[in-house]
């Protein structure tokens, strides 16, 4: 193994001071030159810099290759009021790449005999309104099930957020209509993986969030990750707000009505925690070989017509290779979690002031890692 020292200068857009440059030892064993290990590091380094300095990025980066960490730096501020500085313990709200957690968590249920993918919802939850949904058309996203934003924000009565229970039994309702009949074709619905962690709840008898942590998170050792329900959880240490930038200031972005829901979104985590579920996920020590091939497979419809996603995952193709991946935005936090199995690659970006061009970011970062011939 070789030991590298990353020096990683913190820099951010239209501020009074710029963060101090902080030394990280970053541990790898690759087949990169350390003249080569030396240049990618510097042009990583450098983009992210850049787009920190010049393009109000205030993010974590990790990168990974041949599951060893080749690249990881923390740009920019957590804290805009008194310029706290982002490091590698900083917690982020991964928004929609916590749809993957939701997926392995139903996924370990079927592999302990307690559900199966072709049960329909209304097993588990006979007033179900939509009683031809299935489990597997939820993790696919071909369940047609009506938003839960605007049932919330049209049908809900009180001033706290409604939680996954309560959003159910508002989803019993029949003057919601769904957008189409289930199965029928494929639509990204965060609705379905809000019906997701419910059932995962009505299952194991214990929260969404006990579920995970003793399940997932702690088995795994990721100990800075955690599901939060808003106004129902207390804050942790290092957890960010995301922001969003009016003029000159960061505009810290409050909780909605539709915070209270976890499965879709609400999971906190780190760049460090998310490779090591990385590192677990493709094992068998968690999810069976079989079971996560299905995760990584395109699901179909029910005339058997494919569809870009598997469980918890977008799938597709980009100049003949696969990338399996999941992109987050939510209340200010922009993520990505893609992966190359073509070049056993693994790129995690978590960042909390509504940066843009994520797609354009993620296939700079990638272009940059493929100058290098590993």
């Amino acid at each position: 193994m070789v030991i590298a020292v990353l020096l990683v200068t913190l820099s951010c857009s239209e501020t009074k001071r710029k963060p101090k440059g902080k030394i990280k030892e970053i541990v790898y064993d690759s087949q990169l030159s350390a003249a080569a290990k030396k240049a990618l590091t510097k042009k990583l380094d450098k983009y992210f810099t850049d787009q920190s300095r010049h393009h109000r990025f205030n993010g974590s980066v990790l990168i990974a290759k041949k599951n060893e960490i080749i690249f990881s730096g923390d740009y920019g501020f957590a804290n805009f009021a008194n310029k706290t500085e982002l490091n590698d313990s900083s917690i982020y709200q991964l928004a929609s790449l916590s749809k993957q957690f939701t997926a392995a968590a139903i996924v370990i249920l079927q592999q302990e005999g307690k559900l199966d993918y072709d049960d329909t919802i209304t097993k588990f939850y006979p007033d179900f309104h939509y009683n031809k949904v299935t489990i597997r058309q939820c993790l696919n996203h071909t369940a047609g099930l009506p938003k839960y934003f605007w049932i919330a924000e049209n049908k809900w009565e009180y001033e706290y957020p409604p939680t996954n229970q309560q959003m159910m039994e508002m989803m019993e309702d029949d003057d919601v209509l769904p957008y189409f009949g289930a199965g029928r074709k494929y639509a990204y619905s965060n609705s379905a993986y809000m019906v997701l962690a419910a059932i995962i709840e009505k299952v194991s008898g214990l929260s969404y969030s006990e579920f995970l942590k003793e399940n997932i998170f702690n088995p795994i050792g990721m100990n800075n990750s955690f599901a939060y329900s808003f106004t129902y959880d207390k804050d942790r240490n290092n957890q960010l707000y995301g922001y969003r930038k009016r003029g000159r200031r960061y505009i810290k972005i409050p909780g909605t009505i539709n915070d209270g829901i976890v499965g879709d979104k609400n999971i906190y985590s780190t760049t460090y925690d998310l490779f090591k579920w990385y590192k677990v996920l493709n094992s068998n020590r968690l999810i069976s070989d079989s079971s996560r091939t299905l995760m990584y497979s395109l699901g179909k419809t029910s005339k058997g017509y494919e569809i870009p996603y598997g469980f918890g995952f977008h799938i597709e193709e980009k100049n003949g290779e696969k990338i399996i991946f999941h992109n987050g935005k939510w209340n200010g936090f922009r993520n990505t979690f893609s992966q190359y199995p073509d070049d056993d690659l693994l790129i995690i970006v978590l960042e909390h002031s509504s940066y843009r061009g994520f797609s354009a970011f993620v296939n700079s970062v990638k272009g940059i890692v493929d100058e290098f011939d590993y």
